[in-house]
């Protein structure tokens, strides 16, 4: 995404943020793109608004929780305008805190516009660690226009190992093996 592009949704958004949750104790708010966070894939941003939280640090999920309690149906009318964007956009809000101090961030996290939140039909989400090779390869796909999402090229990749005649090999003998251990 050229740069003044991205400039224009990151103003826009922490305007949209500041208008639809007046008076939140928001200490800061990022939209990164591809390339910024490992997570974030082609063609996609994460908006990201952190909720501070008390000094101390241990009340991290009670601010949560209040923020979402204070701020639900604003929270829902945004998400809902989210969905109408051209772009998939992950939107993510969490508290303030240090990386690996113990104690568990509370998160919100959900995928909104193109290939939003019942895109994928009767999918079930899988979790995958990859490496920077795989993730490399998937990314690929995306560029070349073969799939649209990390989760589209690993279902391209699988698709394309079920149409290989030793896949249904593989499956006949895995059949076998599970016959023969029901017999024991």
């Amino acid at each position: 995404m050229e740069e003044a592009e991205l400039t224009r949704i990151r103003e826009q958004f922490t305007r949209e943020v500041g208008e639809r949750f007046p008076g939140a104790p928001i200490e800061r708010i990022e939209v990164l793109q591809y390339g910024d966070d490992p997570e974030v894939e082609p063609g996609e941003l994460l908006a990201k608004v952190i909720i501070a939280a008390p000094a101390d640090g241990t009340d991290r999920r009670q601010a949560f929780e209040a923020f979402h309690e204070e701020y639900g149906t604003a929270l829902r009318d945004f998400r809902t305008e989210l969905n109408k964007l051209p772009f998939r956009v992950i939107l993510q809000f969490t508290t303030t805190g240090e990386p690996g101090d113990g104690t568990a961030k509370p998160v919100i996290r959900v995928a909104h516009g193109r290939g939003g939140p019942g895109a994928d039909g009767g999918l079930t989400p899988v979790m995958a660690r990859l490496g920077a090779e795989d993730l490399e390869t998937l990314d690929t796909l995306i560029t070349a226009g073969i799939a649209t999402s990390r989760a589209d090229a690993v279902r391209w990749a699988l698709t394309r190992i079920r149409e290989r005649p030793a896949f249904d090999q593989l499956r006949a003998h895995t059949r076998e093996i599970e016959n023969l251990k029901s017999q024991f």
